[in-house]
């Protein structure tokens, strides 16, 4: 065909565009019920039969089925660094941990989202940042951890009124 008969054929209407999507629905149901006597049949006897042997419905543990959903999902990252939140004083240890605490892993970025109670901690970590990057990904597996991006405290809100100097926001170490 020429682009000129191209141009002259009509555009599908709802209605065709209906018509194709419930001939669809009805292979896809017909799938499915064909899949579901094939179930029957294998509890009958055919197929599938419990024995002594293991198959795939037999229990398995509560720990083995945990990482089977992790793996399955793709939530061994996420998983593995919140267990690295969880254990952070061991990893960073006591003195840093009490003045430091970890807040949220970007997956995309690999990035770790620190928090630190005072400008002087924070400067403190970022010097520190490098190291903990390294030991991290010891714990969790190469290249799980980029990046620590370490966030200094959030100061108290702004108030503004009849009794407030302007631009003063508090004592300039622990807020800047």
């Amino acid at each position: 065909m020429s682009g000129r008969d191209e141009a002259k054929r009509p555009e599908p209407s709802g209605v065709d565009l209906a018509r194709v999507a419930l001939r669809a629905a009805r292979e896809q149901a017909r799938a499915r019920g064909d899949a579901a006597q094939e179930k029957k049949q294998a509890r009958r006897g055919g197929g599938l039969r419990s024995g002594a042997r293991a198959d795939g419905r037999d229990p398995m543990a509560l720990g083995a089925a945990i990482n089977r959903l992790l793996t399955e999902r793709g939530w061994e990252a996420p998983a593995a660094v919140g267990g690295v939140m969880g254990r952070w004083p061991q990893i960073v240890g006591e003195n840093l941990a009490k003045h430091c605490e970890p807040e949220r892993y970007d997956e995309d970025e690999r990035v770790l989202f620190v928090r630190c109670d005072s400008t002087a901690w924070a400067t403190n970590l970022r010097l520190y940042a490098p190291t903990l990057v390294a030991r991290l990904n010891e714990d969790l597996g190469h290249g799980r951890v980029r990046q620590i991006r370490v966030q200094g405290p959030t100061g108290p809100a702004r108030r503004y009124g009849p009794l407030r100097a302007p631009g003063s926001t508090g004592p300039g170490d622990t807020y800047g």
